[in-house]
């Protein structure tokens, strides 16, 4: 694939150009180390390191043209300098004319909020598999493109990866794409130059602070996705989060509202809530569906809705969401042959998700079923709400185990001490700390008995441990199921 740098230049609106245009440019990147003869090099300012001091690196290699903020003091005669104010936008925009806009040649639908985007994401996936389209995911437990699996790096790719993982889409024969959209994604520029054909918006609860600042940047970055959205695409909002119609403010894309609790163009209605799932009714519509939990009977209609939108029969997607199951580590169930100890791993890593988790095991539980739940925070991350994590945690379980979750470059100790901070006197006796994941959910299986729900929090589908930037194999729903098979 290659591309006349003057024409890829059409997209963006430079300061100054500094040699010829008319240059084929064979590879864009903003790796040094990737670049090679015909590459157009990107200086990216990210958070960690600065692309600007890689240009001579890159040139080296053999990129014939760097787009940058900032000339470098030492010009070659032979290389092309494009500078810009506006680079991280600039990146999309120009892998959209490299890879000849995939993403219009695809229904891509974005799904953001702070929980439920990875199930509703994979949901919608199986769901169009099902009717039997090509379709390309985009989560944070993996990428996939029809039955092809490829791993994660972000929950959403940066923009260079994104628009060349939606062209393999597209050669794949895919028709639809669901993609989640982090905030950090939609501040990063991540979606620049992405043509969605509709937007979800599943919730706003704590999160993210560490980067964002405050709640009113992170809610004014989850907005920023539906202010871009095109007037021809949709935007489906969850009306009984206060903030949902907040998101849509400013959209040009046409609105709907899904809801459980008032009336919206997709309402859903909980019959029944049981560890085997849910019996709801979807716009007067009867199902049965395999997942567990009102949040789940969010997702389904968000889900659901977003079907209808896309052209599809209502009867028809009721008949398979019936069949379909949760993805990896949300709400995943396992249960003892024995005890009938009932397992959970959930990736709640938030308050509120955890806060959710626990209510609707709470919900469904008999009095007498005890709820043991282990949990921990990750390092490096959002440390506000690590007092507030344990202070759920001890509030909806008999008994809580804090625990290390991948505690990267922190003492998880100290992570642990900052979580017991929100631990109530009156409920600090029904809360151990056990530094060792695998121990802490060893001690939690010992301690049911028979019926009691064991729920393991924080890391969900994860298979490793991170710990001093290493990270160690380490499944929880793998390690619980062992323990579960030998009571």
């Amino acid at each position: 694939m290659a591309s006349l740098l003057s024409h890829l230049l059409t997209a963006i609106t430079p300061t100054q150009v500094h040699g010829t245009t008319d240059k084929a440019i064979e590879q864009i990147c903003t790796d040094s180390r990737m670049a090679n003869p015909h590459t157009l090099f990107i200086a990216v300012k990210g958070t960690q390191t600065d692309g600007h001091q890689y240009i001579t690196a890159a040139i080296e290699r053999g990129a014939v043209a760097v787009l940058c903020e900032t000339l470098p003091q030492n010009l070659h005669n032979d290389i092309t300098y494009i500078v810009s104010k506006q680079v991280a936008r600039d990146i999309g925009l120009l892998a959209d004319i490299f890879y000849d806009s995939p993403s219009a040649h695809l229904r891509l639908v974005g799904v953001t909020g702070t929980n439920g985007k990875t199930t509703t994401a994979t949901l919608l996936f199986r769901l169009f598999r099902a009717l039997g389209y090509g379709v390309g995911l985009v989560s944070t437990i993996q990428y996939q493109i029809n039955d092809t699996i490829f791993p994660s790096s972000h929950t959403t790719p940066d923009a260079l990866h994104f628009h060349r993982l939606l062209a393999q889409m597209r050669e794949a024969g895919c028709q639809f794409v669901f993609a989640e959209v982090s905030s950090h994604a939609v501040v990063q520029e991540r979606i620049s130059g992405l043509r969605f054909a509709g937007g979800i918006f599943t919730n706003i609860t704590h999160d993210h602070l560490d980067y964002h600042g405050t709640f009113a940047n992170y809610i004014k970055a989850k907005k920023g996705f539906f202010d871009q959205l095109p007037a021809d695409s949709f935007a489906l909002v969850n009306i009984d989060d206060k903030h949902g119609r907040v998101m849509v403010q400013n959209t040009r894309a046409k609105i709907y509202a899904y809801s459980l609790q008032a009336l919206a163009d997709f309402k859903g209605r909980i019959l029944e809530n049981t560890f085997e799932g849910l019996h709801l009714y979807i716009n007067q519509q009867e199902i049965y569906a395999q997942l567990i939990g009102s949040f789940n009977a969010a997702n389904l209609l968000a889900v659901y809705g977003t079907a209808v939108l896309l052209g599809e029969d209502s009867t028809t997607i009721l008949t398979h969401l019936s069949a379909l199951q949760t993805a990896e580590g949300r709400f995943d169930c396992l249960v003892s042959p024995q005890q009938k100890i009932v397992g959970i791993v959930d990736y709640a890593h938030t308050p509120d998700a955890l806060e959710k988790v626990l209510v609707t095991i709470r919900h469904i539980a008999r009095p007498n079923q005890k709820v043991i739940c282990v949990v921990g925070c990750g390092g490096d991350r959002d440390r506000s709400k690590r007092p507030i994590m344990a202070a759920t945690a001890a509030q909806y379980s008999d008994r809580a185990i804090l625990t290390s979750d991948n505690p990267r470059s922190e003492n998880p100790d100290q992570i642990i001490a900052e979580m017991q901070i929100g631990v109530p006197t009156d409920q600090k006796s029904s809360v151990l700390s056990i530094t060792n994941r695998l121990e802490a959910i060893r001690t939690a299986v010992a301690l049911a008995q028979t019926g009691d729900v064991v729920l393991v929090a924080g890391k969900g589908h994860e298979k490793y441990q991170e710990t001093n930037g290493v990270k160690m194999p380490f499944d929880d729903k793998a390690i619980l199921g062992e323990l579960l098979q030998h009571l």
